[in-house]
This record gives structure tokens, C-alpha cells and sequence, in this order.
């Protein structure tokens, strides 16, 4: 037996700290400290009423690091060394992921019946790769599904060929996307079809993980938004659903402005249909409803 481990004075010890973490509250300082960092180097928008939720998703990492007072997290993610080890954690808490497969279906009905067939008449996809980024692509569902609906495009339109770049914030959240396995439940909005053709089951059947020649077509980068950022390729489509949300309205135009930046001319741009780009003086035209081409 660990007699460390069965200390009843060392265990008592433990549960008192973890209690008076509970009770902890965050002070306002520290939340104006957080908020404008967070705000500053991810662009997420964090009011007030955010303070309860950012202390609730906080106290894991100062469990983890053995803190006993959110003043002791936050003297610590500004210290040197919390920079260099900390913000990393500190944005995989903060941010939030939620996507599947399939999103917002009437994308894919626009990608096949107006983007795709514009782009081929254009020769793009065979004179050189289609390039397409899933900008903000979380656990991966996104890229995934595109490289499904291209694949599918390729079966019937000789010489096509494409590339997808999905990228993220969080390297966490992109290691989960480069293993590419999935529970059952987070493939039901996929095609029968589609999972037999891109889905290889695991041996108890509750997993699924994606198939290498739809792997091959994915590749994945660390890309923080709020940086200066011109990417290797201009690309030909962009797909940016709902992570803007969480950005205030001047951020969300700058960035934008890059977009449109890493956009080429004819590109088409994909934004949430909880998203609004109305206002911005963007050189795009809108095509559809949260779809829009670089002019």
C-alpha cells in the first residue's frame, strides 16, 4: 500500500485546499486581467457576465496546478514562465467546440450545386488543386466533410483534384482532429453511403476513424487569428461557421479583411448563418445566404 497515499493528515490537507478552491471566488481584478488578455491575444469578447463561466472552466487548471486562489492562476499565467507554459492550456479552456458532421446542410447542397461547378468551368481543381480552409476547424468534423463532398466530386469529374487546410487555435483540439476517430453518436449526421465508402469501424464498432485516402487530403496548422497571417496559397474557398461569434464587431472586420486577404479573386467565403458581414466594407459580393465571392 502507498502510505503517502493513505496519510488521513496529508489527505485531510488535500480536501480542505480543494474545498477553499470551491468556495473561491474570482475578484474583479483578476477578471479584468483575464479578460483583456484573452480578448487581446485570441479575440474572444469576455464581459462581465462571462466572469462566473470563466471561473467555473478555471478551476480544473488551478486543481492541476495546485493554486489555491484564482489570484495565485492569474499572478501565474502572467509570470514569465506562465507564458511559455500556460497559454496553451489557457485557450484550450477557454474556447469552445462544438461542431459535426454536416453542419448546416444547406452549404453542401451550394458547394455542389453552384460553388464546385463554377470553379471547374474555371479549370480550378484541374489545372493545379482546388484549395480549400476550414478556418476554426475544432475537432475536425468540418475538413472531414469537405474532403467527403470533394471526393465525391472527384468520382465524377475526371482530373479534379483538391487540398484542405484546417486550422485552429488549439493545438489540443487539432491533435484530437489528426487522429481522426470518432465516437458513433458524432457520425449520425454522415450518409449511409458515405460511411461505408470514408468510415472504418473499430473491432467493438463504437469507434470509426476516418479513411487514409481521406486523411491524405487534410492537413493541419496551429493558426492564431489575432497574429499577422498570410498563408503559402491563396485559396479558392474558405469556410469560416460560427467561431466569429465570440469575437466583438471591429475584430471581426479585421478579421475578415484577412480573409478576403488569403482569398483569390472568384474565391468563395462560407460564414455561420449566425454570422453577419452586413456593414463591412469587404470586397465580396454575396452569392447566397452566408456565402459570399472576392471581387
Amino acid at each position: 500500500m502507498n502510505r503517502e497515499a493513505a496519510d488521513p493528515e496529508k489527505l485531510k490537507t488535500a480536501m480542505d485546499k480543494s474545498m477553499n478552491l470551491v468556495r473561491s471566488e474570482m475578484g474583479d481584478a483578476e477578471f479584468r486581467r483575464f479578460s483583456e488578455l484573452i480578448h487581446s491575444e485570441f479575440g474572444i469578447k469576455m464581459p462581465p457576465s462571462k466572469k462566473v463561466l470563466l471561473q467555473s472552466r478555471f478551476q480544473k487548471r488551478l486543481r492541476a496546478l495546485g493554486l489555491a486562489s484564482y489570484k495565485d492562476y492569474c499572478d501565474y499565467v502572467f509570470s514569465p514562465e506562465g507564458r511559455e507554459q500556460e497559454r496553451s492550456h489557457l485557450i484550450d479552456v477557454v474556447t469552445t467546440n462544438t461542431t459535426h458532421f454536416f453542419r448546416e446542410p444547406k452549404h453542401w447542397d451550394i458547394m455542389n450545386n453552384i460553388v464546385l461547378p463554377e470553379l471547374w468551368k474555371r479549370g480550378i481543381g484541374r489545372n493545379g488543386a482546388l484549395r480549400i480552409w476550414s478556418a476554426g476547424c475544432s475537432s475536425g468534423e468540418e475538413p472531414y466533410t469537405l474532403g467527403m463532398v470533394l471526393h465525391e466530386w472527384a468520382d465524377t469529374h475526371q482530373g479534379f483534384d483538391f487540398g484542405v487546410l484546417a486550422t485552429d487555435i488549439s493545438q489540443k483540439i487539432l491533435a484530437e482532429a489528426q487522429r481522426a476517430v470518432y465516437t458513433m453518436d458524432k457520425v449520425e449526421d454522415v450518409p449511409m453511403p458515405f460511411k461505408k465508402k470514408y468510415m472504418l469501424k473499430s473491432k467493438d464498432k463504437r469507434l470509426v476513424k476516418m479513411d487514409a485516402k481521406l486523411r491524405n487530403k487534410v492537413s493541419f496548422q496551429r493558426l492564431n487569428f489575432m497574429h499577422d497571417f498570410k498563408l503559402p496559397h491563396k485559396q479558392d474557398i474558405i469556410f469560416c461557421r460560427n467561431v466569429v461569434i465570440y469575437f466583438d464587431r471591429p475584430t471581426q472586420e479585421v478579421l475578415f479583411q484577412k480573409f478576403c486577404n488569403n482569398l483569390q479573386l472568384g474565391g468563395y467565403l462560407f460564414i455561420g448563418h449566425s454570422e453577419s458581414l452586413s456593414g463591412m466594407p469587404l470586397p465580396i459580393r454575396q452569392v447566397a445566404p452566408t456565402v459570399f465571392q472576392r471581387v
